[in-house]
């Protein structure tokens, strides 16, 4: 009998493993840990067949030379920002995702972080528990039927803010080279990001965390903003950079913004946009549903079976790994 694989898991935030070992019965021995940097998974990762990550990295062309029997790497989120693709490439192995277990979760919650901004819900609710019991202070509200919404990006979760919006009377517009004009049958105008911005009223970022996209709300970004927009952000925190977004607040540049992911996160305590009135700031918690979580933690580990058991993965990332991985698929 053929021994069974080694699976590493480096960090995760669940409560109970009973998913990964099911999944993995009878194929693999399972090393759950709880680390944040390679440098404490290597030890025991040196021989891993498979590398099941949430967090912790980054994973590079130095640590993955270290794995030399690892044949995926199977993040449990959407982002691959943290591990080198072209690395894994070269080195064959397979990297996958999850790229559709919160897509509802994220949607509703970009919507909600939109709502609260442009209803002042937040605003309203600490002047209430202070004991105020007013509306002029939080003037100037707009109606949202009528405005703009103006998305950075066009996939899946993007589009399904869309039709969001659009419920909401918005006009949608739309930012995406990857994405051609009347692709999807979603509501939505393609349009130049620089024009888009000036358009816009809100502004929700959802695009992919790459080197290009890396900061690529800065100030000129900001200076094309309507002093009245607001700018909300579900997707990854450096996709905005934190102080050239605390000089357009200073400077009055945009009205407000709403952030469920920050550069750095967590946001330190104190932080320039800790305390504002015009600053709403989750803990990263859009993706989070009940719901959500079966499909997150199950993705990753069913990725990493149909490896061992010789299977191509659904959501291969770096699809130029096919044959010619480790794995031999």
């Amino acid at each position: 009998m053929a021994a069974k694989a080694k699976v590493v898991l480096t960090d995760y935030v669940w409560e109970s493993l009973e998913v990964e070992k099911k999944t993995l019965a009878g194929l693999a021995d399972l090393v759950p840990l709880q680390t944040k940097k390679p440098e404490e998974f290597l030890p025991q990762a040196k021989d891993c067949d498979a590398l099941l990550n949430t967090y912790a990295g980054p994973i590079t062309a130095d640590v993955m030379a270290q794995m030399p029997k690892c044949r995926i790497i199977a993040r449990y989120g959407i982002g691959v920002d943290t591990i080198d693709l072209d690395a894994a490439t070269q080195a064959g192995i397979i990297v996958t995702n999850n790229p559709t277990y919160c897509i509802e979760e994220v949607a509703e919650h970009t919507m909600a972080l939109l709502l609260s901004a442009a209803r002042k819900v937040a605003f309203y609710d600490r002047l209430v528990r202070a004991g105020q019991w007013a509306v002029p202070p939080g003037k100037p509200l707009f109606r949202l039927s009528g405005s703009t919404l103006g998305l950075v990006g066009f996939g899946n979760i993007a589009r399904q803010v869309a039709l969001r919006g659009a419920a909401f009377g918005m006009r949608v517009l739309y930012s995406d080279p990857f994405v051609k004009e009347g692709q999807f049958d979603v509501p939505g105008k393609k349009m130049e990001l620089h024009d888009m911005l000036k358009a816009a009223d809100y502004v929700s970022v959802h695009a992919p965390l790459m080197p290009q996209t890396r900061k690529m709300m800065n100030d000129e970004a900001f200076s094309r903003m309507k002093p009245t927009a607001v700018i909300i952000n579900c997707s990854r925190g450096p996709l905005i950079d934190t102080d050239a977004l605390v000089r357009a607040l200073d400077a009055r540049k945009i009205a407000g913004c709403a952030l469920d992911t920050t550069d750095p996160e967590p946001l330190p305590d104190p932080h320039p946009l800790r305390g504002r009135d015009n600053v709403i700031i989750n803990p990263h918690a859009a993706w989070y549903s009940e719901q959500a979580m079966v499909g997150l933690q199950a993705g990753a580990p069913n990725e990493v079976r149909r490896v061992l058991s010789g299977e191509w993965p659904v959501n291969v990332v770096n699809r130029a790994v096919k044959g010619k991985n480790r794995a031999g698929l």
